[in-house]
């Protein structure tokens, strides 16, 4: 179906040589939730996502915060606007700004000077499994500062992309149900990274928890595992129940490419999510493949 014009509402840029991501430089990530992650490590700029989206109608593209330099948050912004300018996308960014920084407006300002500039994805502190205590330090979910910081976002008419594991959703669900004023996308499918009858009772109620709000949203996106290939079958019953939870009028695809690669390529995965969703109306899948990124994160045209 390559007539379909597709918003891709999450992917990522980096230019190694002239730019600082310690996570791909010099600081491994020993938890990345996909494993070796060292085939990342390499260009990826806007010709290498054209290159590997060729084929489809990718109208327009939005760029959420790849953990660049955190000490230079608003930077990241302001090398994607000139990159836009350049190359035409991406159209929309998702920024980083730590939220319980005692700075959080002025970097937040700083961030809107591009016309660009949506969102923010700021990852809280989460526990390594469902059984583990939850953290309640600085830059957690129950943290103040960090709180604070989350309803800033309203004063600057920015949305928030949530991404923490399941087990996590109904404790953020807690926070952003007090900030209705805050339109807010879970990313990732809500990570149903354990398939197993007890691990999707938990993704599934927590989702439910969550999806009760009606300005959160949902990214179907990064169905990928450690230790477990991407096919359709292992993944369309997690996708049809999202988007049986949230309804097809909340839903976005997003390719969360380049770290979507390791397991699945661009071609493979959009063609999966059809044969997936093939049950789905000609206007609903547009809806998810175009019509909800577009509204929520503000696209013209």
């Amino acid at each position: 179906m390559t007539d379909l014009s597709i918003v891709d509402s999450h992917h990522h840029l980096w230019d190694l040589e002239s730019n600082y991501y310690p996570w791909l430089s010099d600081h491994p990530e020993p938890h990345f939730f996909l494993g070796d992650y060292s085939p990342l490590k390499r260009q990826y700029l806007p010709q290498d996502y054209r290159r590997d989206a060729e084929g489809f109608r990718i109208v327009k593209t939005v760029h959420v915060e790849a953990e660049w330099d955190r000490a230079d948050q608003v930077g990241e912004t302001q090398w994607l606007t000139r990159i836009a300018a350049e190359h035409g996308m991406p159209n929309a960014i998702v920024g980083h700004v730590w939220l319980d920084d005692p700075a959080v407006d002025e970097k937040l300002a700083g961030h809107c000077r591009s016309p660009l500039m949506r969102g923010v994805r700021s990852k809280p502190v989460t526990s390594l499994a469902p059984d583990a205590p939850k953290p309640t330090g600085p830059r957690s979910l129950s943290d103040p500062a960090w709180r604070r910081g989350y309803a800033r976002l309203a004063a600057h008419d920015l949305s928030y992309d949530l991404r923490v594991p399941c087990w996590h959703l109904a404790e953020a669900a807690a926070v952003i149900e007090k900030h209705p004023e805050i339109p807010v996308v879970l990313n990732h499918t809500g990570f149903p990274w354990d398939r197993s009858d007890d691990g999707l009772a938990l993704w599934r109620n927590q989702m439910r928890t969550i999806a009760r709000l009606p300005w959160v949203n949902l990214k179907l996106s990064e169905l990928g595992r450690k230790d477990a290939a991407w096919t359709v079958d292992s993944n369309r019953g997690v996708v049809l129940e999202a988007l049986e939870i949230f309804g097809v009028e909340r839903c976005m695809w997003a390719s969360n490419f380049p770290p979507a690669s390791l397991k699945i390529g661009y071609r493979d995965q959009i063609e999966g999510f059809l044969e997936i969703l093939s049950g789905l109306t000609r206007p609903e899948l547009e809806a998810v493949f175009h019509d909800n990124a577009a509204r929520f994160y503000r696209l013209e045209g």
